[in-house]
């Protein structure tokens, strides 16, 4: 009995998505332990660059750009003095997968997509 192509595919995207899976809460738990010591979040690290994330950033509430300056800014200040958030706020609570922006990119990169497909037959 051998395995059509289908059922082969089916069974090596079963085997990577289980390995990915492994692999990423690992990944996930070594990043939390380095932002946690910074004090950032997983959102502070999204490149302003992209025209979807900037267009969010101008989109955002004026107190969420405030907090996410001052985390890199503080974060940098840490990074400079060689020091760790937990030797100055050791009582500190850090939600660092807290997500405020990210549903606005999402929206955005939905926008664009249905624009684009909206306008295909232009090419």
């Amino acid at each position: 009995f051998f395995p059509s192509e289908r059922e082969a595919t089916m069974a090596l995207r079963m085997i990577t998505e289980k390995a990915m899976g492994l692999v990423s809460k690992q990944y996930q738990a070594a990043l939390g332990a380095s932002l946690a010591q910074t004090g950032l979040r997983y959102e502070d690290l999204l490149n302003e660059g992209e025209r979807d994330i900037a267009e969010a950033m101008t989109l955002a509430d004026p107190e969420l750009i405030t907090g996410r300056t001052r985390r890199i800014k503080r974060a940098l200040d840490l990074g400079f003095k060689r020091k760790n958030l937990q030797d100055y706020a050791p009582d500190m609570e850090l939600d660092i997968y807290k997500s405020e922006l990210y549903e606005t990119v999402e929206k955005i990169r939905a926008r664009d997509q249905e624009y684009a497909l909206l306008n295909a037959h232009n090419k």
